[in-house]
């Protein structure tokens, strides 16, 4: 073994060591268990962007993993900006008075075992006034007791760079 692959192998065998959080019975793999995944993980997707126009982020967080990470991504300048954020601090956000409304469309959905990524275009609505629109990116893991969100992601952006809902503004 040369000298550029002991860390390469240093780091494979600490991987082989590690053990798993949680271990879950392997999904099964017809098409029907196929659309049940997609629908379940678009449940959890749904129930997200429906727990933050209820300003319910202690909901939010319940849908999350305990590790989880929510970065939040945007453009300024020319460069890129980003705050991460707990699962912790997802559950203690306070928005006041503000009544928000986020709503997705035309998700992408992918599952693979027991990992699962949505790219969902979505617009934003502070007390019924356009605030932004962009995509929100999740992955999930399937857990024992269901699909957990283990990273979400979303832009900050407007027109252009990303569209309002094709059924124009909500319904104030």
């Amino acid at each position: 073994m040369n000298k550029h692959m002991l860390p390469l192998a240093a780091f494979s065998a600490f991987a082989l060591m590690a053990a798993p959080t949680v271990v879950a019975q392997e999904p099964a793999t017809s098409a029907t268990s196929h659309a049940a995944d997609e629908a379940a993980v678009l449940a959890v997707v749904d129930s997200s962007l429906a727990a933050v126009s209820a300003e319910d982020f202690e909901a939010f967080a319940d849908l999350m993993l305990p590790e989880a990470v929510a970065f939040t991504v945007w453009n300024q300048m020319g460069e890129l900006v980003y705050r991460a954020r707990s699962r912790e601090d997802e559950r203690s956000a306070d928005v006041g008075d503000t009544d928000l409304v986020e709503r997705g469309f035309e998700p992408e959905i992918r599952v693979q075992g027991h990992l699962a990524m949505v790219w969902l275009p979505y617009d934003f609505y502070e007390n019924e006034q356009w605030s932004h629109c962009g995509v929100d990116a999740f992955i999930l893991l399937r857990r024992p007791d269901g699909w957990r969100i283990a990273t979400i992601a979303w832009t900050v952006e407007q027109p252009p760079a990303c569209r309002p809902h094709p059924q124009g503004a909500p319904a104030g």
